[in-house]
């Protein structure tokens, strides 16, 4: 196998050349990043077959805090699966048992007021108060100061988090900072909600190295060795590398796309390695993995990352990588993808990062 056959195992295995329903998309692949929900939504678009429109996207998703600790959108049904027994903060499933030592981020209120807190936001949401500011004005006049304030609302921690965690409440997906009461589920236990994550990732996106695997889930190698060998994986090498997978591979694949405008926070960036460069040249990592933690929208452009693309409103701007060459017919199949993404786009303009 090549690289570039490579390429198209894993681009068919990621949906990209193998379009589903929006569910077995969620399903499939983890979830998706979305701390800006746009790009969760266009994730989503650029690998269903589905209708979506703001409106219906959300139907049937949650967004909560999952792998790599980031919030993700993903099916309502696998709640149990990302919420499971420990969860990411090792509290438990609606427990109101606070030890202030395992909070995100540093917390100096004390364990009684977080569950006084954490129960008059519960039925705060229950009863139908469900903005993110909105919740914070009812705290203040309930009592809470404004040092409280600073950690029960921490965007990367905090109460809201911890409460998100331990299956209490899960964000709406809509742009807007919204909560809602997480729908009941039957946690499953640690071991079996991590190794059903990881078969998905050998599935979905390997064939995959040891480096990337321990990249998308945010551990050291050591322990994606202990953890790979709990599954019954392939082994194939290639250009000298190994790289792991489940399920056998198919004969022949779909030939990699000529254009694909790939999602901010895409799972193609966020599935390996970046510095290994399959999709993504090592010296063009900052013009995508931004120093900030932001992942940008990609373009895609024959299996290659040639640089990246924003839209604002109606207008569209490509920005294309200095030291790669684009000629008229890339620009022609760029354009062509997103008239086929976008239908109000009224002016288009190409810049040089």
């Amino acid at each position: 196998m090549t690289l570039t056959e490579l390429k198209q195992v894993q681009l068919y295995r990621q949906h990209i050349t193998n379009k589903t329903d929006k569910l077995m998309a969620v399903r499939d692949l983890n979830g998706f990043q979305s701390q800006f929900l746009v790009n969760a939504y266009t994730a989503l678009r650029i690998r269903c077959y589905d209708e979506l429109n703001p409106d219906n996207f959300g139907e049937g998703l949650v967004k909560n805090w999952t792998i790599r600790g980031t919030v993700h959108v993903f099916a309502e049904s696998d709640l149990r699966l990302y919420k499971y027994e420990s969860g990411c903060d090792e509290g438990h499933y609606h427990s109101h048992d606070w030890d202030t030592h395992r909070m995100y981020g540093e917390c100096k209120i004390t364990a009684n007021r977080l569950e006084f807190l954490s129960r008059l936001i519960v039925d705060m949401v229950a009863n139908g108060i469900t903005e993110r500011e909105a919740i914070k004005i009812e705290c203040y006049s309930a009592g809470m100061t404004e040092a409280e304030s600073g950690f029960v609302f921490d965007q990367w921690g905090g109460l809201m988090r911890g409460l998100c965690e331990r299956g209490f409440l899960c964000y709406r997906v809509r742009e807007k900072k919204e909560f809602m009461i997480c729908p009941p589920f039957t946690p499953m236990s640690d071991d079996e909600a991590t190794l059903e994550q990881w078969r998905r990732y050998f599935t979905n996106y390997a064939p995959a190295t040891v480096r990337d695997t321990a990249y998308y889930f945010g551990c050291t190698q050591t322990k994606a060795k202990e953890m790979m060998k709990k599954l019954p994986l392939n082994e194939i090498e290639i250009s000298g590398v190994k790289y792991y997978y489940l399920e056998e591979l198919k004969e022949d694949y779909p030939d990699i796309p000529n254009c694909v405008l790939l999602a901010g926070f895409d799972p193609v960036m966020l599935g390996y390695q970046k510095k290994d460069g399959l999709y993504l040249a090592e010296n063009h990592i900052r013009g995508i993995f931004n120093l900030a933690g932001i992942v940008m929208p990609p373009i895609l452009l024959d299996g290659n990352v040639i640089g990246r693309w924003r839209k604002k409103k109606t207008k569209m701007t490509f920005e294309l990588f200095s030291d790669v060459k684009v000629g008229e017919r890339d620009k022609r199949y760029i354009i062509s993808t997103m008239e086929q993404l976008f239908s109000d786009i009224r002016k288009t303009e190409w810049t040089v990062i």
